[in-house]
């Protein structure tokens, strides 16, 4: 039994999630310290959130189109009258519960578990050439980590939503997007919550792979920027294939 206690609190250690995230530098060679896989943490708290918010955004879609109210996407705007109506009319057939919460949430896993591994590697990558001493398991740890600030704007999302009664439209800076799919895509992953995680990352990799400081910025900047830009590029083309899917 003691065995047992043991290992479940090396595979969870839940007492680092706020410390993470107001006092990082601390934690992070506490972590590095360590020298073990706490990965799972992390990314336990994100998939939960992540659920969390699908779940909720899922019933208030549902309970919108009920009613006579859809929500409608992002690149609403820049969509053709024929588009929009022939959106409306595949929204009032598709709100069965596989559509509306065991896909979506599929997918946000998937793109979640996937996100993170390959911003681990491609940081690994990036950090062994940079001359860091790091290992992959170092590295999804400090992603894994890192990535707790969006858990927090998982959490704000669900009281928004539930304080609000719809689900977001228009997440990040995306209203400010113009006419611009792309831009659109960008800024709607582009918050305070972003900033937040590229901080943790740069310290993360600093202290994990023993990286100067310049490094580890030139780095991780410079790595989540080329993410970005493809997780843009991947998102409208998306769009533009929903779109024409539509018409």
């Amino acid at each position: 039994m003691t065995e047992l206690n043991t290992s479940a609190t090396k595979r969870f250690d839940f007492s680092k999630i706020f410390p993470i995230l107001f006092q990082p530098q601390r934690t992070f060679t506490e972590i590095a310290a360590e020298a073990r896989a706490s990965w799972s943490t992390p990314m336990l708290v994100l998939s939960l959130t992540t659920a969390l918010t699908v779940i909720v955004s899922g019933f208030l879609q549902s309970r919108a189109a009920i009613g006579g109210e859809v929500a409608l996407p992002p690149d609403w705007q820049y969509w053709t009258p024929e588009m929009q109506n022939n959106f409306l009319q595949a929204q009032q057939t598709s709100q069965g519960a596989v559509v509306v919460y065991v896909m979506p949430l599929v997918s946000a896993l998937i793109a979640l578990w996937l996100g993170w591994l390959i911003l681990g590697g491609i940081l690994h990558l990036g950090s062994t050439l940079f001359g860091g001493r790091g290992s992959m398991q170092s590295a999804l740890n400090v992603a894994g980590w890192a990535n707790l600030p969006f858990g927090v704007l998982n959490i704000l999302q669900v009281f928004f939503m539930l304080l609000a009664g719809h689900a977001i439209v228009s997440p990040g800076l995306s209203g400010f997007a113009g006419g611009s799919v792309f831009l659109s895509k960008i800024l709607e992953q582009t918050d305070v919550f972003f900033i937040w995680n590229t901080i943790l990352l740069i310290l993360g990799f600093g202290i994990a792979d023993g990286l100067p400081r310049n490094k580890a910025v030139i780095l991780v900047v410079a790595v989540v920027a080329i993410l970005l830009l493809i997780s843009a590029g991947v998102g409208t083309m998306v769009a533009n294939i929903g779109g024409g899917f539509a018409s």
